[in-house]
């Protein structure tokens, strides 16, 4: 069953990669590692590369204003397509496409290894590896994320190889674990998490273990220094100045000082600088499906419980409250962090996602708990069977809500990624932000093209939104991409206005053009194509 679920997953992924656009963040990714690649290059084989023919074309590390991000992953990718470029550049981002989703898999063979070790069974850890798949705006965004997605598989994979290390300490699985790590951080910075997590609870299994100190000593020692050469050796930025760029990168990701942008939140435009405490919770409330909030509100219910009856000291002593202690600081720890410091977050809580394992985790375990409620019979009394009907009621409604998000999840594929769980349409275009990321600018071109016969049509979008229009052109076979003409708004006479309704939530007054054709997820309006006449 394992084998058949991880394996249908690689095949709908390869079935489904085609389906999405470009988001406006994939060039400037590209670009990054193109320069970490063209940095590289130069230091190993600086003649070879010196006779490359666009090598010029790509800026130097020192002066590139995104030489700070992380490329691990999409280095590797950029390195093949510069060897075997091939004649249509679309295939190459469908590939990079098709590389984010596999590494998804991995993460959520991640969090069914997690919660197998958990909970004691297959089933449980599949379940919980069901769930991820089943959270639309993460499954729709494992087709193209390379930043917050790749990260989450990453982050779950270090999880996991830290949970082997405190189970059974060893020189292996400290390399592996550092590896793990390293390949997390050299794609955001954030994962530096990993450090205090692997010393808080290597801490913890020595007050515990007493017989473990040693092996687990050793390990540490070992991981430290592994961890920061596979650090500096994975992150070419910082190879010239190591400790110095390491901090700087640091300080980016916290405060992403160079951007002054405005998101819509809660009826406002509100500066990603002034954004009240409660954002990323709210985002992380309303786009994720309902049932799987209950849940995780009976896991920590379920937790408490087992806290309270004990008592702290006891309670720490069973190694699966020290793995709930675990899943409790990823989840809690990233996120009051944030609300805390006041660091600066923009389009939704995506850069948070890598904290949802760990709530669905939980999760998994809140509905553990009730089945295991459910199933257990008292003394047969009425108030045990009105007990047993009740429980069954909530075990059929939460069956019921997660098919809801099935079936949702196929009727408005590809747009999954604009998900909102239960909020009325217009609630959620009054309130929030839908299409950041542009990706259903390539279903409104190509449905211009289905509908205009003419050989050249111009299209146009609002200047701050233009660059998907021009990338998401180039998701269109080469036959199509060659009638579209990409014009200003103002001399899109006779042509088309596309907008995602980023910073113009509402509708466009008739100066603007007649609409046309609209896309429409859960009620909100997310596309507008207006015909200008």
């Amino acid at each position: 069953m394992v084998r058949l679920f991880f394996g249908a997953l690689v095949l709908l992924g390869i079935a489904l990669h085609r389906d999405y656009g470009m988001s406006w963040d994939e060039p400037a990714d590209r670009l990054s590692a193109f320069v970490s690649a063209k940095y590289v290059a130069l230091r190993v084989a600086p003649e070879l590369a010196a006779r490359q023919p666009r090598l010029a074309d790509i800026p130097d590390i020192r002066s590139h204003a995104d030489a700070d991000h992380g490329a691990l992953f999409m280095l590797p990718l950029v390195v093949l397509e510069a060897l075997w470029p091939g004649p249509d550049p679309a295939e190459w981002a469908y590939r990079r496409h098709l590389a984010v989703f596999l590494l998804f898999v991995a993460g959520a063979w991640g969090v069914y290894r997690l919660g197998r070790e958990r909970l004691g069974s297959w089933r449980w850890g599949l379940l919980g590896a069901g769930l991820l798949v089943l959270s639309p705006r993460l499954f729709g965004e494992a087709f193209y994320n390379a930043k917050d997605l790749v990260f989450l598989s990453l982050f779950t994979l270090a999880v996991l190889t830290l949970l082997w290390l405190l189970r059974q300490p060893t020189g292996g699985r400290a390399l592996l674990h550092a590896a793990a790590t390293a390949a997390a951080l050299d794609v955001r910075s954030m994962g530096v998490v990993l450090l205090p997590l692997t010393l808080g609870f290597a801490a913890l299994e020595m007050a515990y273990r007493p017989k473990e100190r040693r092996p687990l000593a050793g390990a540490l020692a070992l991981y430290l220094p592994a961890a920061a050469v596979l650090v500096v050796l994975g992150w070419p930025y910082l190879w010239e100045h190591p400790v110095g760029n390491f901090v700087a990168a640091l300080r980016s990701f916290s405060h992403f000082g160079r951007l002054k942008i405005d998101v819509f939140y809660l009826g406002q435009f509100v500066s990603i600088r002034e954004l009240p405490w409660h954002y990323a919770p709210v985002w992380l409330l309303i786009t994720t499906p309902w049932p799987y909030v209950a849940l995780f509100g009976v896991g920590l219910v379920g937790m408490s419980g087992a806290v309270w009856q004990a008592g702290p000291a006891q309670w720490l002593r069973r190694a699966s409250a020290r793995y709930d202690l675990l899943l409790l600081a990823w989840f809690f720890g990233p996120l009051l962090a944030v609300m805390v410091l006041h660091s600066v977050l923009y389009d939704g809580w995506r850069h948070l996602y890598f904290i949802y394992p760990a709530f669905l985790l939980i999760a998994v375990q809140g509905l553990q708990w009730l089945w295991r409620a459910w199933q257990t019979r008292l003394d047969g009394a009425p108030t045990d069977r009105a007990r047993r009907v009740a429980l069954g009621a909530v075990l059929a409604a939460l069956a019921l809500g997660t098919a809801q998000v099935g079936w949702r999840m196929v009727a408005e594929h590809p747009f999954q990624y604009v998900y909102f769980s239960f909020l009325p349409g217009r609630a959620i275009e009054q309130n929030f932000e839908r299409d950041w990321w542009g990706l259903s600018i390539k279903q409104g071109l190509e449905w211009v093209l289905a509908h205009d016969a003419r050989p050249q049509v111009p299209v146009s979008m609002d200047a701050r939104t233009e660059l998907t229009l021009q990338i998401n052109a180039k998701m269109l076979p080469p036959a199509a991409r060659a009638r579209l003409r990409v014009v200003s708004p103002d001399s899109a006479v006779g042509g088309y206005f596309l907008s995602i309704h980023r910073w113009h939530p509402g509708p466009y007054p008739a100066s603007m053009g007649q609409p046309v054709h609209t896309i429409r997820v859960g009620g909100a309006t997310i596309l507008t194509v207006l015909r200008r006449r």
